[in-house]
């Protein structure tokens, strides 16, 4: 995989979330009050979550399963209900040490294990499943597919990840975003067509024994984004 892009992009991504918008999104993932446009962002999200989470077995006893880019914790802790086994890694010390602080005491700590860190770092292990909600939209699409093939590697049963849909609405938001102060805003989203996409990773060798499942757009408000699930051939 070469990495100098993603790596480039892994870094604002660290910087932003653990240190510029760590509070902000503490707070949008929790019950607090929040702005309207925040509560378009927080409902898309809720069923963003939903969605992926309907698309892995109910009863998951006994497998394994990478939160890449768990964020406060929301996903780890419902696939942990369900009997997996969790790593749970973000980019940002600051969220992790949030999703500890919000494990229910009816889940055994034991269940999950937080870490900060590289989600494609080969030491964390093989899984069952991979979940990636929202934590690819800041990248290349080009550097999508080799983060697909990589975790594909060390993936028996199926990945489940979100895109930024090219949409006028995301294109739009986009250019706008474009005049802010540059230490205010977020890392930009890449929005990519669900056709490109899917030809990218069609031509990306190492996902050859791997095919698009299920896909579903969420959009509310201010929030757009499309799940798509990858399983093996």
């Amino acid at each position: 995989m070469a990495l100098g892009s993603y790596i480039e992009r892994r870094g604002e991504l660290e910087t932003y979330f653990d240190r510029t918008a760590a509070d902000t999104w503490a707070k949008l993932t929790s019950d607090a009050p929040v702005s309207g446009i925040r509560a378009t962002v927080r409902a898309g999200r809720d069923e963003m979550r939903n969605t992926l989470l309907s698309w892995l077995p109910a009863d998951m006893t006994g497998t394994r399963l990478l939160d890449a880019g768990c964020g406060t914790g929301a996903l780890s802790i419902a696939a942990a209900r369900r009997g997996a086994k969790v790593l749970a890694i973000d980019l940002s010390p600051t969220l992790v040490g949030v999703a500890r602080e919000r494990l229910p005491e009816d889940i055994d700590p034991a269940a999950i294990d937080f870490r900060s860190g590289d989600m494609l770092d080969s030491a964390l292990g093989e899984f069952d499943f991979v979940v990636a909600m929202d934590s690819l939209i800041h990248y290349l699409p080009h550097d999508i597919c080799r983060i697909l093939a990589t975790l594909a590697s060390r993936t028996r049963r199926s990945m489940a990840v979100t895109f930024a849909p090219k949409t006028p609405a995301l294109a739009l938001m986009h250019f706008v975003g474009g005049f802010f102060p540059r230490a205010d805003r977020a890392p930009a989203i890449e929005p990519v067509s669900e056709k490109k996409l899917l030809k990218l990773i069609s031509e990306e060798p190492q996902l050859t024994q791997w095919q698009p499942g299920r896909t579903h757009r969420v959009s509310s408000g201010f929030y757009t984004s499309q799940a798509l699930e990858m399983v093996r051939r």
